[in-house]
């Protein structure tokens, strides 16, 4: 007989976070996934499991907002989210528009995938803009039906949004950032929230950027240093143009600058056959006695999303300058699985030799190049450019 398995670890972590609207606090093991936290902790179990690799959308819910794969997310990295079940949509508008509808176009028959397709329709009715079944059909490609051909799933999402648009309910245009776990929310909501639950950090002698949150906590955290070849008054002065920053640093773009403190752009990255184009907006801020400023905002391209802060001092080396770039960031999403520090710093690094190089043709007169925003970085030379880069003191470190 088979001895009973024996749990891995006893330990335990507190978890406190919203459920429908409710405070809930427990103590759970590490290793708890969110769906089985609401299913079995809290017997909220309209939130069904299928595959459990986070494929068939069975188990979504909204984190924060936005919808997520319960079976894939930890509940401790869920504390001080909002999260909604199924169970939660009761005096929701929009859920209850759509139960009439799937009902009407017999949208279900066994009911298993429903409430994960429920949750994704709700966010396709608020933001598409219009009853397009091509995107309809996009949107809800990571939920899988194996009993009714979709046709009436599509149906029933296409007669809420034209009844929603008809009515004059426009779809969801607002600018998001990243939540306490990674989901997009508004960033009024997020300002909220994250007052609630952090205090606000200290901004090193740079006054404190407006509607971004400013106890932002970056994942990881790196630091570059660069020399450019002119005064330190000079290259400060350009820092302050963003103009003159979007065209410097390969990849940039700017959509448009409401304010001399707040830009609304982003940037292109390609690594190889990985594109992303993060869009979003970014909070300036200067401090001009000690030629310092700070950079923080945050950014989505499709399901994976970005928040970081730039701080940076321009320091006088005779009559040239050198720059102190702090930098810290976080990535969610399916592109976090690119974003490990190591890549990022080598990025990083080749993008600020870059951004170096073309400051001093900026300050010179000279042309601009950003070759890398079209062509993007080398996968292949970036490894072998960081092999090499190593390869000195690996050989150093050896012994006869």
């Amino acid at each position: 007989m088979n001895a009973p398995l024996r749990p891995l670890s006893a330990s335990s972590v507190p978890v406190s976070l919203f459920v429908n609207a409710k405070p809930v606090a427990a103590q759970v093991s590490p290793r708890t996934h969110l769906a089985d936290f609401v299913r079995d902790e809290l017997n909220l179990t309209g939130t069904h499991l299928g595959c459990e690799h986070g494929v068939c959308g069975a188990c979504t819910v909204l984190v924060d907002g936005e919808p997520a794969r319960s079976c894939l997310s930890f509940a401790a990295t869920c504390s001080g989210a909002n999260v909604t079940t199924i169970e939660g949509f009761d005096d929701d508008e929009v859920m209850k528009d759509l139960r009439a509808a799937f009902n009407r176009e017999h949208a279900l028959q066994c009911g298993f995938c429903t409430p994960g397709m429920l949750v994704t329709a709700r966010d396709l009715v608020l933001r598409l803009p219009d009853a397009d079944e091509r995107r309809i059909r996009v949107g809800l490609a990571g939920n899988l039906c194996r009993c009714t051909g979709y046709a009436g799933i599509v149906r029933a999402i296409q007669s809420v949004i034209e009844m929603r648009r008809r009515g004059g309910v426009v779809a969801e245009t607002r600018q998001r950032v990243l939540g306490p776990v990674g989901a997009h929310v508004s960033s009024s909501d997020f300002a909220l929230s994250s007052k609630s639950m952090r205090p606000e950090a200290p901004t090193a002698g740079v006054a404190a950027t407006q509607n971004v949150t400013a106890d932002f906590t970056p994942n990881h955290t790196f630091e570059h240093r660069f020399h450019v070849a002119h005064s330190a008054d000079a290259v400060y002065a350009l820092l302050g143009r963003v103009e003159d920053v979007a065209a410097c640093l390969p990849g940039a773009f700017i959509d448009s600058t409401p304010s001399p403190e707040r830009v609304v752009g982003g940037i292109k990255i390609k690594l190889g056959p990985i594109a992303a184009a993060f869009r979003g907006v970014a909070h300036l801020s200067r401090d001009e006695a000690n030629r310092a400023g700070r950079i923080m905002g945050s950014g989505a391209d499709g399901r994976s999303g970005a928040q970081g802060e730039i701080r940076y001092q321009v320091l006088p080396a005779g009559d040239e300058a050198d720059v102190v770039l702090n930098v810290g960031y976080t990535i969610k999403g399916p592109l976090a699985q690119f974003g490990r520090p190591g890549l990022v710093r080598d990025l990083a690094g080749r993008l600020t030799a870059d951004f170096a190089r073309n400051i001093d043709a900026r300050l010179s007169g000279a042309p601009v190049t950003s070759s890398r925003e079209a062509e993007g970085i080398n996968p292949l030379r970036l490894i072998l450019d960081s092999l090499l880069s190593r390869l000195p003191g690996w050989l150093g470190g050896k012994t006869s």
